[in-house]
């Protein structure tokens, strides 16, 4: 299940959910918009960015990070890419927040001692969605990001139950947005499920959602080009920028391919690791 791009859509429907999550949110949080960025020279990819309105000329612009793998490099990346952001539009931007989301802190990076002044500054924040508390407790938005890391038995029971909520505390004309996250959520999860057990578990029929009307449609193929574009990221962020011969050839796996892909670069540290896992392709066929 690929909860990091599950995230950015919590973020692109309601761009406040961040700052529902922070002690000191900006005053102006409604005005905010999601976005993703690229920087270059060298070339970094941040996929969440919260950028302060037009209006607030120099404002203060919210990076946001959600991590749910291991990565003992996360915070060489994010403390370069942000600052390296903030640089080259310094003229508008007043200050930086940068916030990094995890399920529990066992999957925060081992060694933090590098960055230890960084991290205890009070720009940087680091939320444990296990730590934020009883789910139904929570405000929806938030409940929905704590829904994605609950184990199965219990992710039904909860996912009605927000349903509820949905109907009873939630503007009617965001209601659907809520519907379509919940199932998302539900299909991305349970992917051995079919359609009428995935039914049944909601008490919903989800062709009435746009978002398993979209899964019908696109089938596979949004699945393949969801995980081209997110491996592609993964790669670049650990072996450096792909020649375009080995992006074509990165474009051409198969989705199963892609995904053990996405397993085996965790381990990569340059860019020979990423040919010599090519190169296997046909050994392992």
């Amino acid at each position: 299940m690929r909860r990091d791009s599950i995230f950015y859509k919590l973020f692109q429907q309601s761009p406040n959910l961040l700052f529902e999550l922070l002690a000191n949110p900006p005053g102006n949080a409604d005005e905010y918009r999601f976005d993703s960025v690229a920087v270059k020279e060298p070339k970094f990819e941040i996929d969440g960015v919260f950028l302060p309105p037009e209006s607030e000329n120099p404002g203060v612009v919210y990076f946001c990070e959600v991590q749910f793998q291991k990565d003992e490099r996360l915070y060489e990346r994010v403390f370069a890419e942000s600052y390296l952001y903030f640089y080259r539009h310094r003229h508008r931007f007043s200050n930086f927040q940068i916030v990094i989301i995890y399920p529990s802190r066992d999957l925060e990076q081992t060694n933090i001692l590098p960055y230890l002044t960084q991290l205890s500054s009070p720009q940087v924040t680091r939320l444990y969605l296990d730590e934020l508390g009883d789910i139904r407790s929570l405000p929806v938005w938030v409940a929905l990001m704590v829904l994605t890391t609950i184990d199965e038995a219990q992710t039904t029971q909860e996912a009605k139950h927000l349903l509820t909520r949905n109907q009873q505390e939630i503007p009617p004309a965001q209601n659907r947005a809520i519907i379509e996250l919940i199932t998302t959520i539900m299909v991305y999860k349970f992917e051995d499920k079919s359609q009428r057990e995935v039914e049944e578990m909601l008490g919903i029929t989800l062709q009435e959602t746009r978002v398993y009307r979209e899964i019908l449609a696109e089938g596979v193929q949004r699945g393949l080009q969801r995980e081209k574009s997110l491996i592609l990221r993964q790669l670049t962020r650990r072996v450096g920028e792909l020649s375009p011969e080995v992006r074509q050839r990165v474009e051409s796996l198969s989705l199963e391919q892609l995904e053990n892909l996405g397993e085996a670069l965790l381990d990569f540290t340059n860019m020979s690791d990423l040919d010599a896992w090519l190169a296997g392709l046909s050994d392992r066929q």
